[in-house]
């Protein structure tokens, strides 16, 4: 197994990564891929999180503008009206963890402000004003591969060298940049980007050689719950993909992840904890 990465400070949280941790998933959105317009109002997105929580998420991924193949981005304003009233609601009811799936500065230092303890971002912190924004909140930060933009990003995604090369230069690239702006190493870390701007075969390829990403030396986050490549593989709709999604994420924490982002918490967990079982014995 890879080296036990060092905990995260969360805020007023530590996170604890020397086991694999599941992040539950809240869509404050009206458009996401699988569950948009379900936990839009306030009160079903605390009761969700609760249910997350009991389940035994570790941390909730709160996120207020879709990124599935094809969504308009919205407005900093329109995404901070969604996540706000969430995150305070989750930290002040809670006492929850939560990481905000977002690539917008403005957005990143108010949730900062009401006690969120993570950044999630898509676009790995290259949105203008987003590393300086990151920087100042002191929290960790998710950098994330992707190729192109939601909108155009799986039209015809295609690379020059195989692909778990292209995540890791990426990556590194990224890793560098931060580094070099203030933003220190043990506050970082990955996500290779499942779907974002990669065919089935690529993200297939990526997972099988997703070991790679240990030259890294960051702790690995890994979204595959419900996505198109389990569909396409499985000819499952996305209400029928969770054991094809059980299946990747045992895969996951095989190859070296640390923070499962899931839909369908309870069985996520009983997956991670059980291949975390297994792997132990190998120490």
């Amino acid at each position: 197994m890879n080296p036990t990465p060092a905990p995260l400070m969360c805020g007023r949280h530590r996170l604890d990564l020397s086991y694999p941790r599941v992040m539950g998933i809240l869509n404050v959105t009206p458009d996401s891929f699988s569950d948009g317009g379900r936990h839009v109002a306030l009160e079903d997105a605390l009761r969700h999180a609760e249910r997350m929580l009991a389940e035994g998420a570790a941390l909730i991924d709160v996120g207020g503008e879709s990124t599935r193949p094809g969504a308009a981005p919205v407005s900093a304003q329109q995404e901070l009206d969604r996540v706000a009233p969430v995150v305070e609601a989750l930290v002040r009811e809670l006492d929850a963890l939560v990481s905000v799936d977002t690539s917008c500065p403005e957005v990143m230092r108010e949730s900062a402000a009401l006690g969120a303890g993570m950044i999630n971002d898509v676009r790995a912190l290259e949105r203008e004003g987003a590393l300086a924004a990151a920087i100042g909140t002191g929290l960790p930060v998710c950098l994330m591969h992707r190729q192109g933009e939601p909108r155009d990003m799986q039209q015809a995604p295609r690379y020059d060298v195989p692909i778990e090369e292209a995540v890791v230069d990426y990556l590194e690239a990224r890793v560098e940049a931060c580094e070099a702006a203030g933003l220190r190493r043990e506050r970082l870390l990955v996500d290779p980007g499942f779907g974002f701007g990669k065919t089935v075969e690529h993200n297939l390829r990526l997972l099988n050689r997703m070991d790679r990403l240990a030259a890294l030396e960051l702790p690995l986050l890994v979204g595959t719950s419900r996505k198109s490549m389990i569909g396409k593989v499985l000819a499952r709709p996305v209400e029928e993909r969770l054991p094809g999604g059980l299946a990747l994420t045992a895969l996951a924490v095989e190859r070296g992840a640390r923070i499962l982002r899931v839909h369908d918490v309870a069985p996520s967990v009983d997956a991670v904890n059980m291949t975390w079982a297994v792997l132990k014995e190998g120490c």
